[in-house]
């Protein structure tokens, strides 16, 4: 392994089939492995994977669907681009979300921010025998997501038999990882929406919206994040995001990866314009002034509610969601990497 190798992170999306297709990957890919983008897109992401550590982390992939698994990390070695760079050992972050499975992939090694990310995950699976020190948690640490509901369909479905064929020189599966040799693509499971945001704007503008299921794609694309949060949460919102961007920095001050956030807020389905503050109100000296002034306000803020009405109305004829507009609280995973910032969301079961 090259030591010098950057320590960056890119957002990975791949799908459920056998061979977990990527169907995403961030620029930061040739950074990190030496691919660019539509060299991997479409392409077997278990073709980077060690061949002593494949068995194990088909089953990985299979189990981390089949079980609808949120915010897990593991420790494996993927395949560099450059014969001469060998294998690099990285962390990879997993969360599923409905039909496709979400992550990153980032340079791995020892010290305080392996130990921040693995106290942030619900989860942490190492494949690599020499990355083992990375485990690192607090005792009886209780999951930091409340557990997602399991569909009716996936209900006392028995895991298929897997037969074990990995080297001497890597630990066996857990028997939670078993999984069949060969499976057809696998089903939908929880309603989960993945969301990229731009981590170098203010307003975090949506990059890339997974499916439909929570908001409509045609609505979010380009919009500011914050268009979505109610008015009441958007400023816990943004100091949530202002500690994960502070997080996602790596030992040489570049932007990187840093773990898990999680929080609660209320969606705004429709959306609405977040660039329209309130104004506070003058001093009474200046009576005369403060009347011209919130006059002239108000006729600005009258001109782009305006606009946001006709932009609003013109996505809701766009929108595949139907009529299920009414806003709802959502749980959220957020994440920082070197090429945004990614947000998880599902319907809340619980209230605030």
């Amino acid at each position: 392994m090259d030591t010098n190798t950057p320590c960056v992170s890119f957002i990975g999306i791949v799908d459920f089939t056998e061979q977990a297709r990527w169907v995403y990957c961030s620029e930061s890919v040739y950074d990190l492995l030496g691919f660019e983008p539509h060299e991997l897109i479409g392409t077997p992401s278990l073709n980077l994977v060690h061949p002593d550590e494949f068995d194990q982390v088909k089953a990985m992939h299979y189990s981390t669907i089949t079980q609808d698994r949120a915010a897990v990390l593991a420790y494996l070695r993927m395949r560099h681009k450059d014969p001469y760079k060998g294998y690099i050992l990285c962390a990879i972050s997993r969360t599923v979300c409905q039909n496709v499975l979400v992550g990153s992939v980032s340079f791995a090694s020892p010290g305080p921010k392996a130990m921040h990310n693995a106290s942030t995950a619900q989860e942490v699976r190492i494949i690599t025998p020499y990355a083992k020190d990375f485990e690192l948690r607090r005792w009886n640490d209780p999951n930091p997501m409340p557990p997602c509901p399991i569909p009716d369909r996936l209900r006392n479905t028995p895991s298929p038999a897997f037969s074990n064929s990995s080297s001497s020189h890597t630990p066996s599966p857990s028997p939670e990882d078993e999984a069949p040799p060969h499976f057809d693509p696998l089903p939908e499971q929880s309603r989960r929406t993945a969301l990229i945001l731009d981590r170098f704007s203010v307003n975090c503008n949506v990059l890339y919206c997974s499916n439909d299921s929570l908001l409509s794609t045609t609505r979010v694309m380009g919009r500011s994040f914050y268009d979505f949060v109610a008015p009441k949460d958007e400023d816990t919102v943004r100091a949530w995001i202002d500690v994960i961007k502070g997080w996602g920095v790596n030992e040489r001050g570049q932007p990187s990866d840093g773990g898990f956030g999680f929080g609660k807020f209320t969606l705004c389905v429709q959306g609405r314009d977040s660039s329209v503050r309130p104004t506070e109100p003058a001093p009474s000296r200046h009576r005369r002034d403060s009347y011209t002034a919130s006059r002239d306000a108000g006729a600005r803020d009258h001109g782009r509610s305006r606009r946001s009405s006709q932009s609003t109305s013109h996505a809701r004829g766009r929108d595949r969601r139907g009529s299920d507009n009414r806003d709802f609280v959502v749980d959220a995973i957020f994440s920082a990497h070197s090429d945004g910032l990614m947000v998880i969301l599902r319907k809340s079961t619980t209230s605030r």
